[in-house]
């Protein structure tokens, strides 16, 4: 079969593939809270027989299954729905799945054990990135790799770990995040986060990047950088590094 079917009632449809039951449950749950649908699956050929029923918006499919590998359902997926947001699930040492997940398409990945809140946020995020159109109305958030923003309540996770953040050192966090992998400038970053024209002296920036570095990126690998000489860019963090 050629694509998945026009099966579109207006609500957010999430096909969960996982071999443990505790696990789908509390997933299914978690996505029917927030007024999504769960569809579940315990392997890879279910998984893809209910993707080609329900068209789903979202699948949170994981590494290890008990027919077909992960990896091989999320190929199939990409060949009926190239543009199929997919959250991978990968076991915390299975670090060759989470490669061969990221490089045969998945949008994104954690590893168990996981929060529920993270993976509803890692969710939200990929449905508003992939597919504004059918982005629900909840909180609006921000991912990058492992680093969440919701915007509503001004909360900052990575890799599930909540980082308390100032107000400016968030609002800086979302100008960046706003632009990933761009070079901003001292300029623009001051225009566009203290509303202030950049005169050449001050080191207001460069104090608050500082500080913000130290919170996002202490003890993990890099995401914030420095181009000498232009600016400042936020990057995904190399995983497999």
């Amino acid at each position: 079969m050629s694509g998945f079917s026009a099966h579109r009632d207006g609500t957010v449809r999430v096909l969960i593939v996982d071999d443990e039951p505790e696990l789908t449950e509390l997933l299914s749950a978690a996505v029917a809270e927030v007024g999504w649908r769960p569809f579940a699956a315990a392997d890879g050929r279910g998984a893809l027989l209910i993707a080609r029923d329900c068209s789903p918006h979202l699948v949170v499919l994981d590494g290890m299954l008990p027919d077909v590998d992960g990896v091989d359902v999320l190929r199939r997926l990409r060949g009926e729905n190239a543009r199929l947001p997919v959250l991978m699930l990968t076991a915390r040492d299975a670090l060759e799945h989470r490669i061969d997940g990221l490089s045969a398409g998945a949008d994104d990945y954690v590893t168990k054990p996981f929060s529920l809140e993270e993976v509803m946020l890692r969710l939200q995020g990929l449905l508003r990135r992939v597919r504004p159109d059918e982005a629900p109305s909840g909180e609006p958030v921000r991912v990058l790799g492992d680093l969440v923003l919701a915007e509503r309540t001004r909360e900052v996770r990575r890799g599930g770990t909540p980082i308390p953040l100032t107000a400016k050192e968030f609002d800086l966090l979302g100008f960046l995040m706003s632009h990933p992998h761009q070079v901003l400038s001292k300029a623009q970053i001051l225009e566009h986060v203290w509303n202030a024209s950049f005169d050449g002296e001050g080191n207001l920036v460069e104090v608050y990047v500082y500080s913000l570095r130290s919170k996002i990126d202490k003890g993990r690998a890099s995401m914030i950088h420095t181009v000498r000489g232009v600016g400042y860019a936020i990057r995904a963090a190399d995983h497999g590094a």
